[in-house]
């Protein structure tokens, strides 16, 4: 057996490798997913429902794995940010040294998956762990005892329920924007609903036109009051103008959606539901701060001849 020392320095090193190439394994299993997930849509435009539904099993397949992998990663992670524990400074050189309860559900975990997978680097990494802590150790975690409950779902050999194939082509259908279940029904039936009209609909149409009434043009010869045209002018700005599309106080904070997985296919963002009273409210006590117009003693506001009218008066 080795000594303590190079043992675990082995074992670093093997964690990186395992780590990196667990990240290159799914970058490149997601690549291949793209791509298996168009061909998805196409099938489906084409109407080839049975195929689809084969072959979907494919994918959900391949997003299982690289969920594992994930997993995977993140417990290498876990042993390497506490390699201090690999080595305590009261173990033997010549016993295996008993396995500490911060690395039990990684390590086991790792013994147990390792095999299943097809990353060399992950093969190293539990004969080094197996080295290390005994074959007693390995004997229980190849039996289940200890392994994380994520990592025995996501390595289990079963058919995938006709409820996850069915979310899989759904959730296909709508981001390719291809028509498929009840997403497909629900737009016939209103192709339907808009079409039960026929002729009869296009009569009346052509009637309401002819009764109306062409708009009043005002004589070419006559001029307005300049009042009233710039009243016009005014409300012809108005009307133009666009209010702004973002309007009020706005939170710092941006809120990612969580990515999809084989156990929720499309999930959705949910906010308290205080947040969305919160801008009203505000809006109602910004409206109701805002001081009200100063009037005159008579309670109108004043007019440019009764301000001169005024100056005229205390002139005097």
């Amino acid at each position: 057996m080795a000594p303590p020392s190079s043992l675990v320095n082995k074992l670093k090193v093997q964690l990186k490798l395992s780590i990196s190439r667990l990240r290159m394994v799914q970058q490149k299993d997601s690549a291949k997913a793209k791509q298996q997930r168009r061909e998805m849509a196409q099938l489906l435009e084409a109407g080839k429902l049975q195929s689809a539904k084969i072959r979907v099993e494919n994918i959900i397949r391949s997003d299982i794995t690289t969920e594992l992998h994930e997993i995977l990663e993140l417990y290498c992670e876990l042993v390497l940010a506490r390699s201090q524990l690999l080595d305590p400074p009261s173990s033997p050189g010549h016993a295996a040294i008993p396995l500490d309860p911060a690395l039990e559900e990684a390590v086991r975990s790792l013994i147990y998956a390792a095999p299943r997978t097809e990353v060399k680097e992950l093969h190293t990494t539990r004969v080094l762990l197996v080295e290390k802590f005994g074959k007693d150790v390995a004997l229980e975690a190849m039996e289940g005892n200890g392994v994380a409950e994520r990592v025995l779902n996501k390595l289990k050999v079963d058919t995938p329920k006709p409820e996850l194939v069915d979310a899989y082509l759904t959730e296909i259908a709508r981001f390719y924007g291809v028509p498929y279940g009840s997403t497909h029904a629900g737009e016939d039936d209103e192709d339907d609903d808009e079409g039960g009209g026929g002729v009869g609909e296009l009569a009346e149409e052509e009637e309401a036109k002819k009764e109306l009434e062409p708009a009043l043009e005002a004589e070419p010869g006559a001029k307005k009051d300049p009042k009233e045209q710039r009243e016009e002018d005014e409300v012809a700005e108005l009307t133009k103008a666009t209010p702004p599309r973002k309007f009020g106080p706005q939170s710092p904070l941006r809120i990612t959606p969580p990515s999809p997985s084989t156990d929720n296919v499309a999930p959705k963002l949910r906010l308290p539901g205080n947040a969305a009273t919160k801008p009203k409210a505000a809006a109602g006590a910004a409206a109701k701060a805002a001081p009200p117009k100063k009037e005159d003693s008579l309670g109108k506001i004043p007019d440019v001849d009764e301000l001169a009218r005024r100056f005229a008066q205390l002139k005097r």
